[in-house]
């Protein structure tokens, strides 16, 4: 299939979501239903493929395709995908280009039966594992590194996947929430440092995984616990069962989690992230007041921190921007005059709300700048007297290794510029950035369980230098 459209020139200047992740052990219950719409749940953190596995605990049956999870799968499909257990996936890539070969979930023949895996995160060992892999003679069909993680297991002689895992588990480096579905169980774990979320909940007398809380409260779920930095956990007829198969390195769950990535309902390490959100505009209406008329929001990212601003500082909170909420992902290429109406498409502004005000807008971040440039213009031209930029995060003057896909550093707006000069730059009559400390004093936890290395250069675990390439690196000019 082909590869997808860019869309990026409509929103490139927010980190790109990474993957979500769902499995479920429940023989009684329609598992690739409660699969589609637990990722229905879970689709804002990939829109570029979809794909569910199931097991009737004697066969294994993969189905996966690109575009929306509203595009892959139709009611013939959901019907024909029986079985007791199952694990979904939804993607955006980080390694490996789009198209079909490396959508997930990914299925590879194991001693005489087969696995399918889905993962969320980015490794950096891939090459070394790549490289031991092909030495080996194992024929590897797709360019993702969620291939890797299936063919070490399936290559591993033991005929018990646990095993199995115990073993690959601590040759893994990087960021790693994934779930494995056998013919008769399924496996969640995560990697030492916790940078990608997954959670345990409980639907009735079975047991579920997922990236977010969301995902369990579309079915009906309750939370039982998060999974450890560490830990392995499997579910099967006798419930679930947890083992630490590496020991953690402190914490580093991904700061963007709480920015930008999980849904503002979700909650993450005990924390409501639309509450997060909301207090992070609040540091930073504390931190970068302005006189001005009106408070709005960059929807929908932007939603909670602009109440929080506004609160903070008594300017009224009103939305002056409209999202058309059905742009997404498509197959269909936009044309010439479609790229010229640019931001358009997605936002448009409510001009009598705007007209003749000085506002402040709230995001989330800016990466290279490109559209929030145009977003400005556009509130220009529909009257407004002044427009204020008000970031709830840092400055991005890093790229991730971990499973975000960013720009490479040099296409950062805010590289190797002051803040003056990036306001500038975007046409704005003034712009702020909420601190480090003031993001971190928001979440109300640690700042010791945040990897916050976009922002200060900081990487919890080494990243090596061939991994400082693109993520097409296995494929030459092909997919860019």
């Amino acid at each position: 299939m082909d590869h997808l459209p860019d869309w990026d020139f409509f929103d490139d200047d927010s980190p790109h979501d990474e993957c979500g992740v769902f499995a479920i052990f429940a023989p009684e219950r329609d598992v690739a239903r409660l699969t589609f719409f637990a990722l229905f749940a879970l689709q804002h953190r990939g829109q570029e493929s979809a794909g569910i596995a199931v097991s009737d605990q004697s066969h294994l049956t993969v189905y996966k395709e690109m575009g929306l999870l509203s595009q892959v799968f139709k009611e013939q499909t959901l019907r024909s995908l029986t079985g007791q257990i199952a694990i979904g996936h939804v993607r955006y890539s980080t390694t490996g280009s789009s198209e079909w070969r490396n959508a997930q979930p990914i299925h590879r023949d194991r001693n005489g039966s087969a696995i399918a895996l889905a993962h969320n995160g980015n490794l950096v060992n891939t090459d070394e594992l790549r490289r031991d892999l092909v030495a080996r003679g194992v024929v590897l069909s797709s360019t993702s590194d969620t291939e890797i993680i299936a063919a070490l297991l399936a290559e591993h002689p033991s005929g018990d996947i646990l095993d199995a895992l115990r073993d690959v588990i601590p040759r893994l480096r990087g960021a790693f929430s994934a779930v494995v579905l056998t013919e008769s169980s399924v496996v969640g774990f995560r990697d030492p440092y916790g940078v990608r979320p997954l959670v345990l909940g409980r639907l009735d007398d079975r047991f579920v995984l997922a990236s977010e809380t969301s995902a369990l409260d579309i079915i009906g779920a309750k939370v039982v616990r998060e999974v450890e930095p560490g830990e392995m956990v499997w579910i099967d007829e006798d419930g679930y069962h947890f083992e630490r198969v590496v020991e953690r390195q402190g914490e580093a769950l991904c700061i963007f989690e709480f920015i930008y990535f999980a849904r503002p309902d979700s909650v993450m390490s005990g924390q409501t992230l639309y509450s997060a959100r909301s207090r992070m505009g609040q540091e930073l209406a504390r931190e970068s007041p302005v006189d001005a008329d009106l408070v709005i929001p960059v929807p929908d990212t932007g939603n909670s921190a602009a109440i929080g601003y506004s609160s903070r500082s008594g300017i009224p909170f009103g939305e002056g921007l409209v999202k058309n909420r059905y742009i997404g992902r498509t197959f269909i290429d936009p044309d010439a005059d479609l790229r010229k109406l640019g931001i358009r498409m997605k936002l448009n502004p409510l001009s009598s709300t705007i007209r003749g005000r000085r506002l402040v807008v709230v995001d989330d971040s800016i990466v290279r700048g490109n559209t929030t440039s145009r977003l400005v213009h556009m509130l220009f031209e529909a009257g407004a007297a002044e427009v204020h930029l008000r970031i709830s995060s840092p400055p991005i003057v890093f790229p991730c290794f971990y499973g975000i896909d960013m720009a490479s550093q040099d296409e950062f707006i805010a590289f190797e510029r002051t803040v003056e000069e990036i306001a500038a730059e975007l046409g704005a009559t003034s712009l702020a950035y909420l601190s480090l400390d003031g993001l971190l004093r928001a979440t109300r936890l640690d700042p010791d369980r945040f990897c916050a290395a976009c922002f200060s250069g900081e990487y919890p675990c080494e990243v090596p230098e061939e991994l400082r390439r693109s993520k097409f690196r296995y494929e030459g000019a092909q997919g860019r």
